[in-house]
């Protein structure tokens, strides 16, 4: 690797999606240099929700504590019909998720991309620099040349890779001529957020109010915050309902007009959009840049997170060496689950915006009979095993998360560490990088997995294996014999 290059890597955008990535690069020795074009975080709270995959990716950058002071562990989430009968019930509170955390939180984002923007900038090899906005990008020898444009003029990066993670309007896209798919799911949603005062009776679980004449969500948010929306009726323009009376009125309904203060209101306009295409050549895109879903499902931060984690070591092996057209499976792999989420959150969404009284009607009588019936039909918010990519087809849980497994607050990744992960029944072969990829190789009977021995050995015995291969980003490789998954493995690194 030469020095000629500004960086391995350029991040535009350092949004919660562009500063993980950007830190989990760092984190693997990647030298990154990372842009966003506002001089400060955003100061108030966008996304409200993330899942127990996602605390994993901030363990895994050693920032969990820090983020879980911004976060509390989310509620239950009903979907009420005007009359205030559940329709639906989401609740896993008091058990962990596969991912060794609590299934659901609700976060103050502001707070949570300050850790990650310190943690970032705890990395040598990584550049942090803002009021910088991207404006184009040539092809040179050795990478590409990107132009910026900021407060001292223009400046160059001369970068191997360029990842836009600059939102929904994102300017690397545009510069990629890259299209985008739409769903025809718009509308329009009057977003309210609010700190209660002193005294305030707020509801203590996360709603949607299917209700017809105004279809509503209320929900917690991080500590101290609450947020409501409100679908915009025929008619009604951003200013009419951005007016502070309008907006009183509306919170009346809920009895706290007078004991929360407002501290964001905007609309928003909710639809479901996926780019056709994630990567062009050395440029790839991720986040809302790649992918844009209504909120009802709580999935779109995370999916920007999940693209995060499973770009970065692929990045990481291709800088090292490894075969280039492994940065194909990312989209592979991210689109199927992306387009999953935005297909079920499009459902939820139709399900709450029903605004014609009739149909509401038929729909609440058919969920409060399956409710009182107990076959209530709640669809999993967990995306589905990747069904292919950079994995070993045909075998046991192949594309699968790998479940992580905690002993008080003692978690396995904080065991095994960054990189490939090979846990196998008898002596495994010894640590080694593989194409550039760390590899910890390790057998049950190590005395640093006896916490989790029994529970990784009835895994294995679920899947009828003696070893597991683990990637970087906790994805599950394939199961079987220990020699076989790192011969497949490496093959697959050097595309042979």
């Amino acid at each position: 690797m030469t020095d000629a290059v500004d960086c391995d890597v350029l991040v535009v955008g350092l949004g919660p999606v562009g500063a993980v990535l950007a830190a989990l690069l760092a984190q693997q020795g990647v030298r990154v240099i990372a842009i966003d074009r506002d001089k400060e975080v955003y100061p108030l709270p966008r996304a409200a929700h993330f899942d127990h995959e996602i605390m994993r990716i901030f363990q895994q950058l050693g920032i969990a504590a820090e983020v879980a002071a911004h976060a509390r562990v989310a509620p239950a989430y009903e979907f009420r019909n005007a009359a205030g009968e559940v329709l639906l019930r989401f609740d896993q509170a008091g058990q962990d998720g596969p991912s060794g955390w609590p299934p659901s939180f609700m976060f103050n984002q502001p707070g949570m991309e300050q850790a990650v923007r310190a943690r970032l900038a705890t990395f040598p090899n990584a550049q942090i620099r803002l009021e910088r906005c991207f404006e184009s990008f040539a092809e040179v020898e050795g990478g590409l040349l990107a132009a910026l444009s900021g407060p001292a003029g223009w400046e160059t990066v001369h970068a191997r890779f360029i990842v836009g993670c600059d939102g929904a309007r994102s300017a690397v896209r545009e510069a990629c001529g890259i299209a985008l798919f739409d769903y025809a799911f718009d509308e329009p949603w009057l977003v309210i957020d609010a700190v209660p005062l002193p005294g305030a009776r707020v509801p203590d679980v996360c709603l949607q109010i299917c209700d017809p004449a105004r279809p509503t969500t209320c929900v917690l948010m991080g500590p101290g915050r609450h947020r409501w929306e409100f679908m915009l009726k025929p008619g009604e323009t951003p200013a009419q309902v951005l007016d502070d009376a309008f907006i009183r009125d509306l919170l009346a309904a809920w009895d706290c007009a007078d004991t929360v203060e407002v501290v964001r209101k905007v609309v928003y306009r909710f639809h479901g959009l996926v780019a056709e295409s994630w990567r062009s050549g050395r440029v790839l895109i991720a986040g809302d840049a790649a992918h844009q879903m209504p909120p009802f499902a709580g999935q779109g931060m995370c999916s920007g997170l999940r693209d995060a984690a499973n770009l970065s070591w692929k990045l990481a092996a291709v800088l090292a060496g490894a075969d280039d057209a492994i940065l194909d499976t990312y989209q592979t792999e991210r689109e199927p689950h992306v387009r999953g989420l935005i297909e079920l959150a499009i459902a939820m969404g139709r399900l709450v915006c029903m605004s014609d009284p009739a149909a509401a009607a038929v729909r609440d009588a058919g969920l409060l009979a399956q409710r009182a019936a107990g076959t209530s039909a709640v669809p999993p918010l967990a995306p589905a095993s990747f069904a292919a990519g950079f994995l070993l087809a045909g075998s046991p849980a192949a594309g699968s998360p790998m479940p992580q497994p905690r002993r008080g607050e003692r978690r396995l990744d904080d065991v095994l560490g960054d990189g490939a992960w090979l846990i196998a029944r008898g002596a495994p072969p010894r640590s080694r990088r593989l194409d550039g990829v760390p590899l910890t190789a390790i057998s049950l009977g190590d005395e640093g997995l006896a916490d989790f021995a029994d529970v990784l050995s009835n895994w294995l015995d679920r899947q009828a294996s003696e070893a597991v291969l683990v990637r970087p980003d906790r994805c599950v490789f394939g199961c079987g014999d220990p020699d076989a998954l790192l011969a497949a493995f490496a093959a697959q690194l050097r595309g042979t």
